[in-house]
């Protein structure tokens, strides 16, 4: 055989297609949060986001985006405020229901960070590591740049 030998370290591996199993949402969740799990499980297994270890955070993000969901629906039909009549005259309230899509959207921002829901989460997530500060300045000075 004539040439250079191969360097098995310039050798990527293919990944394929690879099967992995997608945990079924807990019992706990309602249908809507359910919904959300199904959606979204299968992206972050194969994205290697979603161990068993983590299934119950998993599950407090599906249920924050069930309850946005179900309060946005319930401004969407009554309206963000209501009128009623004080010793100050006539007011305009919050309804309920938007003090439960604003705590579930945070809910929903704190733990979509954890498994990488939002671009700059994403980036972060698939980042390999920090790297060694003097990592380029040795290679210079070594003259392996």
């Amino acid at each position: 055989m004539k040439g250079k030998k191969p360097n098995l370290k310039n050798v990527v591996p293919m990944k394929g297609d690879i099967q992995r199993h997608v945990p079924e949402a807990p019992d706990f969740l309602d249908d809507e949060a359910r919904k959300v799990w199904d959606e979204l499980a299968p992206e972050l297994v194969r994205k290697e986001r979603l161990e068993p270890l983590y299934a119950y955070q998993f599950a407090s993000y599906c249920a924050c985006v069930a309850n946005f969901i179900s309060a946005t629906a319930c401004l969407a039909l009554e309206g963000l405020y209501y009128e009623t009549k004080t010793r100050n005259g006539i007011q305009q309230k919050k309804r309920a229901a938007w003090g439960i899509q604003q705590e579930a959207m945070a809910g929903m921002r704190r733990d979509s960070a954890l498994f990488g829901l939002s671009p700059v989460d994403a980036a972060r997530l698939s980042s390999d590591s920090q790297g060694d500060l003097f990592d380029e300045v040795m290679k210079q000075l070594n003259g392996t740049d």
